[in-house]
């Protein structure tokens, strides 16, 4: 499906008037900082890592705001124009991260050298808007900070989520007295699918070597990988379900219809889609896996020797930056 037919017209409608709303609670020396233009230079600087870190942009810090010189009401709107392009169960998982992230300033903040510039936490979390808010006009939304990136280009109706990174640390939490675990649906639907394969599956799937960290992360726009892995054309109808289900947690964070125009698009190339693994087997157990196809690249890496520390990524080789429509 044409990126033109992905999205609706009601979901940018609701994106300009929350960046407006947004954008009129600001002075103008806020407003100069958080509008910026779209083009190469602004899109491309987002990150995985913490405030204090120089990005794989070349920057030391992201386009926009933080969190930490807004007000409550401030913040409160720049999270409503972020949810007004996202499903719910995206929007919650992008919060998950974020209050983990708090959780790690709070657990790390005693221990830390004074001399030290590097910084978890809401408040290093960043709002941008690249471009001016238009319902026919591309622009852009970004939000990230340590462990998140969420890049939501939009054009007309058309809206897409790529690259987009989701991160957790910890993997595992306690807030308001519930469990929390921001990535754990994708673990285990990835753990799940693994054993669902035949050992010969298994043995296709499984690569040679380690895997360290994710490697279409920020800084590699535009790079091609060679598939590896074991090939989606010869999985069973209940396998590649359970592949796409896992996919879903990717793409579903995005709003309901452009999820499904996406995901429709990843099923038609399913059978040239690859599932790679590295590590293994039992969930909990440390283990990489890749998904890679024509419309879709998904990474997920456990970072260090546990599995307490978690980056993935989420591309699509044929649009990111919605390059279908937003020529920059």
């Amino acid at each position: 499906m044409p990126l033109a037919q992905v999205g609706t017209s009601d979901t940018t409608q609701k994106a300009v008037s929350a960046a407006n709303s947004f954008l009129a609670m600001l002075n103008d020396v806020q407003r100069a900082k958080v509008n910026l233009p779209l083009n190469k230079t602004t899109r491309s600087n987002w990150s995985n890592l913490p405030t204090g870190a120089r990005f794989q942009s070349g920057a030391t810090e992201r386009n926009g705001l933080k969190f930490g010189v807004l007000t409550a009401a401030e913040q409160e709107a720049a999270l409503a124009l972020v949810r007004s392009t996202l499903s719910p169960a995206g929007y919650e998982k992008v919060i998950n991260i974020v209050n983990g992230d708090e959780m790690l300033e709070r657990e790390t903040a005693p221990q830390r050298p004074a001399s030290t510039a590097t910084r978890f936490g809401r408040a290093e979390y960043y709002i941008a808007i690249l471009g001016k808010p238009s319902v026919s006009d591309p622009w852009m939304i970004q939000f990230g900070g340590h462990h998140l990136a969420i890049n939501v280009p939009v054009a007309g109706p058309a809206n897409v989520l790529t690259p987009s990174h989701t991160g957790s640390q910890p993997t595992m939490y306690t807030f308001n007295g519930q469990t929390i675990r921001p990535l754990g649906h994708e673990n285990d639907k990835a753990f799940a699918l693994m054993n669902a394969l035949s050992p010969a599956q298994q043995k296709q799937a499984t690569l040679a070597y380690e895997v360290a960290d994710v490697v279409s992360g920020p800084g590699h726009d535009g790079e091609v990988i060679q598939p590896e892995g074991v090939r989606a054309s010869g999985f069973t109808t209940a396998q590649r379900n359970m592949l796409l289900d896992l996919i879903r947690e990717w793409v579903g964070i995005i709003n309901a219809d452009t999820a499904r125009a996406k995901m429709a698009e990843i099923q038609d190339h399913l059978a040239d889609t690859y599932f790679a693994w590295s590590g293994g087997t039992t969930n909990g157990s440390r283990a990489y896996f890749r998904i890679q196809g024509p419309a879709v690249m998904i990474e997920y890496a456990p970072i260090g020797t546990g599995t307490d520390h978690i980056h993935t990524f989420y591309r699509d080789p044929t649009n990111d930056y919605g390059a279908k429509v937003i020529k920059q």
